[in-house]
């Protein structure tokens, strides 16, 4: 078959609302990821220096703050951040549920 089909839900959650896709879907060079946040959740400070992923986050809903090597970027609905894999990264949310769709490849 050509295509795989996940519903992101349809998943375990990780780590309080993280849903990954990676390997539900087959994915070879990709890693996807669901992430619905509580209001003033905060995610793990992390980079990927030791992997060379590259990340991009997209906002779908609500209001966050991701903080890279220091600088908080808000974010809106709709924003989308690239990461470069050795940038320490977090996630901050805001005061209202928010969803991330988090994408990464070396």
């Amino acid at each position: 078959m050509s295509y795989t089909k996940q519903h992101y839900a349809d998943t375990e959650a990780v780590g309080g609302g993280l849903h990954l896709l990676r390997d539900e879907l087959n994915c070879e060079n990709v890693g996807v990821s669901v992430l619905d946040c509580e209001p003033g959740w905060s995610g793990k400070p992390h980079d990927h220096s030791d992997d060379g992923q590259e990340e991009v986050y997209v906002l779908v809903d609500g209001e966050a703050t991701v903080t890279v090597d220091g600088d908080d970027v808000a974010m809106s609905a709709g924003d989308a951040l690239r990461i470069e894999p050795d940038a320490k990264r977090e996630i901050r949310n805001g005061e209202t549920e928010s969803q991330f769709v988090l994408v990464g490849a070396p």
